[in-house]
Formats: C-alpha cells, sequence, structure tokens
C-alpha cells in the first residue's frame, strides 16, 4: 500500500466532527486555572453516539444528522427500531436517539459513524439546553418571587396572590397571569457558557458554571 493511500484511509476512519453534542449532567465541581483561580464548572458525561440516519434538504427538507447513543435491553425494544439501528451497532437499538441540525451537509457522513468528543475543544463558547428541575406546585411566593403580605398583626394576608380580577371589561383573567401552579420541569437554555476542559479519555467535558436539570439529565450542547 502506498504511503498516499495509507493517509487517506486514516483519514476517512477519524470521527465525525460536529457543532452539537449531548451529555449527561453529572453534578458540579471545581478546578483551578493556570492562574491560580478557583473555577466552578459541571461534570458532563458523554456517551458515546453514532451517526443513525443522515438527513438532508431534497429528501426531508432540512439538514441534520440522526444520532444514537446508549445500548438498550432487547426487551424495550421494538423490530423498526433494531432495523432503523441495523448498521449503527447496536445489537437491540438505542435509549436514545437524537438529532443535530445543520447549516449545510456534512461531507463524509454516514450511517455508522461514530461521533468524537473532540468536537469541541478547551476554550469553546457553548449554549446548553436541559429540562430544569420539578419543584413540585408552588404558590405564586415561591415559584414568582413575590413578597407577599405582613406577616403579623392580623392581616390576613400572608402568602397569598392577591386579586387578580379585572373590571366589567374584559371580566376575566388574562393569559399569562402569575398564580400558584407548576415550577420547573421545562426546557430552559443558558448561553455563552465556555468549555473549561475536554477530558477524551474519560468521556468527560467540563463547563463553566451551571447547567439546567438535576443529576442524570441529558443536556445538549451546541456551538455558538
Amino acid at each position: 500500500m502506498s504511503e498516499a493511500n495509507s493517509e487517506q484511509k486514516t483519514e476517512s476512519g477519524k470521527d465525525l466532527q460536529l457543532d452539537g453534542l449531548f451529555a449527561f449532567k453529572v453534578g458540579m465541581s471545581a478546578v483551578f486555572s493556570e492562574d491560580g483561580e478557583r473555577v466552578p464548572v459541571t461534570v458532563l458525561k458523554y456517551e458515546p453516539m453514532v451517526v443513525s440516519q443522515v438527513k438532508s434538504a431534497s429528501t426531508d427538507g432540512y439538514e441534520a444528522v440522526q444520532v444514537a447513543f446508549v445500548p438498550d435491553r432487547a426487551s424495550q425494544t421494538n423490530g423498526a427500531a433494531k432495523k432503523h439501528l441495523a448498521k449503527t451497532g447496536f445489537e437491540n437499538g438505542a435509549k436514545f436517539v437524537r438529532e443535530v441540525r445543520l447549516e449545510k451537509p456534512i461531507e463524509g457522513a454516514a450511517v455508522g459513524q461514530k461521533i468524537g468528543i473532540d468536537s469541541f475543544k478547551k476554550g469553546d463558547t457553548v449554549k446548553v439546553t436541559g429540562l430544569s428541575r420539578g419543584r413540585g406546585f408552588q404558590g405564586p411566593v415561591r415559584r414568582w418571587n413575590f413578597n407577599g403580605g405582613p406577616a403579623s398583626h392580623g392581616s390576613g394576608f400572608h402568602r397569598k396572590p392577591g386579586s387578580v380580577g379585572n373590571r366589567t371589561w374584559p371580566g376575566r383573567v388574562m393569559p399569562g397571569k402569575r398564580m400558584a401552579g407548576q415550577w420547573g420541569n421545562e426546557t430552559s437554555t443558558i448561553s455563552g457558557l465556555k468549555i473549561v476542559d475536554v477530558i477524551p479519555e474519560e468521556n468527560v467535558l467540563l463547563v463553566k458554571g451551571s447547567v439546567p436539570g438535576a443529576r442524570n439529565t441529558l443536556i445538549r450542547l451546541t456551538k455558538v
């Protein structure tokens, strides 16, 4: 085999690089910078992703790469999922199948190709999206940070929302009125966070600051 052919084979065997990845939140920690500054970070565990489908504007109306990760059990997988992921190396399907939207098609993207954690580098600026921690049904004081009323002297108004109605017109409570209800458990996005470090041998990414969600929440990272 010639040297040129060997170099071409190595190049084609590289992992695919994307501007978006998925990882699971482990928790928070801290690292020290080269200047000795203590930096709070969120530890994200990356599970190796494999391309399960390549979508194009001509066939699907938009450009995207569908990825699959975390092997599933045979009892939790149906025949359609097994057939769809037959070329990805998942014997019994995958627990997670997600999409990464693209602005333009990536040359060489093919089903079964692995996505490298080195898609992200130290110093990259990203936005993170995840499901925020659910806190159940809460009153307006905790949910919306209302002040509430006097705590003593028989006020009768402590942590209540107060008046919510209108006059004869429009004679109804307007949509979006801040009242008691479900707090959290909604998609939240934080932009402008930085990648502090990438540890390929442990499949770990360190992101500066806090990230939405509880432990084991699936987090989407997108380069800004």
